[in-house]
């Protein structure tokens, strides 16, 4: 899922890697809207509120948004970064176990920082800003590992693709195109499928548990990297066996 690149990955391993971390990016948006009541998985949203707060001189506010989108900016840098630094010197590290890792580090952080810490106007962007990061550290690693062909933070581009596939269904003929046209559809109606449960389950937990919650998505991405960690080793172990016969 996380360990193979360009055109060594398939199907299987962009469905894995889009159903998982959809479905946790969908369970950090509906907790931000709950907790903090602001968009956390994208900062298509905050230039609008940061142009409205500029426009109504309110210029603290406005500066708020623009340290959001350097957050989610910052998060990317970073994401990019260990994997490079991991696949020139690591090679048998997979690149997106650190990135990994800061991500749940910092949701856990929040989860940890709200209930410790007094509810304030500086808690609520301190959060927003946290997790605005940890949402940009994944949307890098999936950009990274798939090509660019998986996003899970935002589905604006999800939804355009989506329908642009559609249009070409009734233009494509030969049917290897078509079959890599329907790949790619269904690829997309499982991201958006399964952000959107995200935010149900999430949401719905969130009403039982409040921002508890947010330890679903931690506990989705340890079982993402322990069941990726033990299917390269199986495999790893296999082909020395087999080379050793």
């Amino acid at each position: 899922m996380f360990r193979h690149f360009g055109e060594r990955r398939t199907l299987t391993h962009n469905l894995q890697l889009a159903t998982l971390l959809s479905f946790v990016a969908g369970v950090v948006n509906i907790n931000g809207v709950f907790y903090v009541k602001t968009l956390t998985t994208n900062v298509t949203g905050h230039f609008a509120f940061f142009a409205e707060e500029f426009v109504l001189t309110n210029y603290r506010l406005a500066a708020i948004y623009i340290a959001y989108v350097i957050c989610f900016l910052l998060g990317s840098f970073v994401s990019g970064f260990l994997m490079q630094l991991i696949a020139r010197r690591k090679k048998r590290m997979s690149p997106v176990l650190l990135p990994i890792l800061l991500e749940m580090f910092t949701i856990t952080m929040v989860w940890y920082y709200s209930y410790t810490a007094e509810w304030t106007t500086q808690k609520v962007h301190i959060v927003a800003a946290s997790l605005l990061f940890a949402m940009s550290v994944q949307n890098t690693l999936v950009t990274l590992v798939s090509n660019s062909i998986v996003r899970t933070t935002h589905l604006t581009g999800m939804f355009t693709d989506l329908g642009i596939e559609l249009a070409q269904l009734f233009f494509y003929g030969k049917p290897t195109d078509r079959r890599k046209l329907k790949q790619s559809i269904f690829l997309r109606l499982a991201i958006i499928v399964f952000f959107f449960l995200g935010c149900i389950i999430g949401g719905f937990l969130y009403k039982f548990v409040s921002f508890h919650a947010l330890l679903l998505a931690v506990g989705i991405l340890c079982y993402a990297l322990f069941y990726d960690a033990l299917k390269y080793q199986f495999y790893f172990l296999k082909r020395r066996f087999l080379s050793g016969i």
